[in-house]
């Protein structure tokens, strides 16, 4: 299995806080969250993120104050949220190193993909998975199996790199719904769909990976049981 990106999450709001943690443990990040910067040095120690997602209003220091400090103390990515989208803001952020800002209020879906993109341009995103004779590589975005490229969509390419990070282990519809469209409300058969699809375009290059488990959801696996 590869490594899961580590990522910090430093929000004082806790519907916030744990929707964005919720969204991005479905995306298959190993995730840690303070509601505050007190113990930042520590975390930063102890759990050495790969990148840190930081609210600009916090209680105490600021999230400019925070991120002079990561940039002192190590190289992760920062993702920075604020409710304010001033352009002076931005640069103020940009200017003290931060890798990209979200504006609230934003769907867990855009977080995602914009902390996806920070990973890769760092060279923190996850190397290439293989199951059987698929490849998916993480940081390309592409999918060969047996050698031929798989032409997949946006969101096709979203469903399979998120269940090849989990793969060999079962992930329910809701998991998929939250980690590839940012939401856990949308009818299944949305999942069910684009499954489907997807289990078409690899089966025209191979044998089937992509399995359902009734009652529970699905599995990417590269045995042929």
């Amino acid at each position: 299995m590869p490594v899961e990106p580590r990522i910090l999450v430093i929000e004082d709001a806790e519907a916030i806080r744990v929707s964005v943690e919720t969204a991005l443990r479905a995306a298959g990040f190993a995730v840690r969250t303070l509601a505050d910067g007190d113990q930042l040095e520590v975390e930063l120690g102890r759990f050495r993120p790969d990148l840190l997602v930081l609210d600009v209003m916090l209680p105490g220091r600021d999230g400019f104050a925070l991120l002079r400090l990561v940039r002192r103390l190590c190289t992760a990515g920062v993702v920075m949220l604020t409710a304010r989208d001033g352009v002076d803001d931005r640069l103020r952020g940009l200017g003290d190193g931060a890798d990209d800002y979200v504006v609230k209020p934003f769907v867990l879906a855009e977080l995602i993909a914009r902390i996806t993109a920070v990973l890769r341009r760092i060279g923190r995103a996850q190397p290439a998975v293989e199951v059987g004779d698929l490849v998916v590589d993480l940081d390309s975005g592409l999918a060969l199996y047996n050698g031929v490229r798989v032409e997949l969509t946006v969101t096709e390419w979203k469903l399979l790199s998120y269940l090849a990070t989990r793969r060999d282990r079962v992930v329910s519809k809701t998991q998929i719904l939250t980690a590839v469209w940012g939401y856990d409300e949308y009818s299944a058969n949305l999942v069910e769909v684009n499954v489907s699809t997807l289990r078409r375009k690899l089966e025209a290059h191979g044998p089937r990976l992509l399995h359902t488990v009734r009652g529970q959801g699905y599995i990417l696996r590269g045995d042929r049981s």
